[in-house]
């Protein structure tokens, strides 16, 4: 047996706990039967289904020649989930279009070959597109710029 192939195991773990954490949300809703599926149906079949093929990836680990754990890239991970948390923290303060803006600027960050004009461009088309889209087309009811 060669060595274990720990990006495989580290994925099948993470699979199971995606599952476990995702059960553990729905226990308190009805399962239903087939006939008549109840709310907690549909999501717990989902989870189990998860589970189990993170075991089977999670066992193929130690069966499969195995590589050395990647390394990590940190950089793209810490932005984009900044950017992420910064648009539930701006979007209430000011509005989508500025929102949309920042965010795409920290979140383009993360690219190691960025370039400033493009990824102010990108910015600028996906703050109207945004807004043109949720606020226009589909009638959200959400700022468009700083509320006073």
């Amino acid at each position: 047996m060669g060595r274990v192939s720990t990006a495989d195991l580290a994925f099948g773990l993470f699979l199971v706990a995606v599952a476990a954490v995702a059960l553990y949300l729905i226990a308190d809703l009805p399962m239903g039967t087939a006939a008549r599926m109840g709310p907690g149906y549909v999501p717990r079949a989902l989870a189990v289904l998860i589970a189990l093929i993170g075991a089977f990836i999670a066992a193929r680990a130690f069966v499969t020649a195995g590589d050395a754990f990647p390394a990590i890239a940190w950089r793209p991970i810490l932005l984009v989930g900044a950017a992420v948390g910064l648009f539930g923290l701006l979007l209430p303060r000011l509005g989508l279009a500025a929102t949309a803006f920042i965010v795409v600027l920290v979140a383009g960050l993360a690219a190691t070959d960025m370039r400033w004009k493009e990824l102010i461009l990108i910015a600028v088309g996906l703050s109207v597109f945004a807004v043109l889209l949720f606020v226009k087309a589909l009638g959200l009811p959400m700022p468009i710029w700083p509320v006073p």
